[in-house]
């Protein structure tokens, strides 16, 4: 429950974050557009902005949620937008405004429920007991601090490609919480060490990260490309972990009982979310057409799955 509502104010702010940002609208058709960027609409826009990411840097501050200042500035920002264009003389800007809007409006669609597929499929990997069973394993496996801190970044690393960084790192710092205790140092380092693994390497996947994802979606880069950044971000990730494994001691961690059972169709629905994955690429690379019929096509499938389970 904890992941869908942190997933559900993403969605909100990534929408707010589509509108908020006019020139990704560019690119839509018969859309006649004006120069606005030394009008006083382009300053108070700029000025909006600032305000409005200003205060989802302070959220954990003043705990309001990220996505309503943001959808307030996008509205506030559009509005004076419109204004300018309806002002015009010329009829043909009039439309303008709403003609950009509808086409972010399309491009955050195919975003929504490319996420939709892929956060369900996550939910259902948790409520089947993956990630506990994953967790419990590597508590009782006797692993030093150490080995703990370069176990957990390295699966943080590979983990967060296919599944979104914010969960992967949620999953792995529980388990540093959970064999280091009181050891706050450890703790602190871990997660720390884990944040940075999980951004690391969801950079070289476009299911790594909500930007990279949107960067697949739009066509800017292909599927393959994005394993380029496979180097950069192995070092982006392993040099920072190297200093700060510097301040581990390599002790043995407290004695844990955790266990975890895998309930039925645990790996039927891992393997559905690989084929997933597989068809949204190839819909992508080899069909053209848009990631996200894939991905729905692969929650039409666990729908399916889950019918047969009860």
């Amino acid at each position: 429950m904890k992941s869908f509502l942190q997933g559900r104010s993403w969605l909100l702010f990534s929408f707010a974050t589509f509108l908020i940002l006019p020139h990704s609208a560019f690119a839509a058709e018969n859309a006649k557009l004006l120069d606005l960027t030394s009008h006083w609409v382009g300053y108070v826009s700029i000025f909006l902005f600032v305000v409005a990411y200003a205060l989802v840097i302070v959220e954990e501050e003043i705990h309001m949620r990220k996505s309503k200042p943001v959808m307030v500035a996008a509205g506030v920002i559009w509005g004076l937008i419109a204004l300018i264009y309806a002002q015009q003389p010329d009829s043909e800007y009039h439309h303008t405004a709403g003609l950009m809007i509808r086409h972010n409006l399309e491009e955050y669609g195919e975003l929504l429920l490319f996420l939709l597929a892929a956060m369900t499929y996550i939910n259902t990997m948790g409520e089947r007991g993956v990630f506990n069973s994953l967790r419990a394993w590597l508590i009782n496996r006797g692993f030093s601090l150490r080995s703990i801190f370069w176990i957990t970044g390295l699966f943080a690393f590979f983990i967060s490609p296919v599944a979104d960084n914010l969960t992967t790192a949620l999953l792995m710092a529980t388990v540093v919480m959970a064999v280091g205790g009181t050891n706050i140092k450890f703790v602190s380092v871990a997660c720390i060490n884990i944040v940075v693994a999980a951004n690391a390497g969801g950079a070289f996947s476009p299911f790594g990260d909500i930007t990279t994802l949107m960067v697949w979606q739009k066509g800017v880069v292909e599927f393959q490309e994005f394993f380029k950044l496979f180097i950069p971000s192995v070092v982006n990730w392993f040099i920072p972990a190297f200093l700060m494994s510097l301040a581990i001691k390599n002790g043995q961690p407290q004695a844990n009982s955790d266990a975890a059972e895998l309930k039925e169709g645990a790996f039927v629905v891992i393997g559905l979310f690989l084929v997933t994955i597989t068809m949204a690429v190839c819909a992508h690379n080899f069909l053209h057409l848009p990631p996200v019929i894939g991905m729905m096509t692969g929650l039409g499938l666990l729908k399916l799955y889950g019918y047969t389970l009860k």
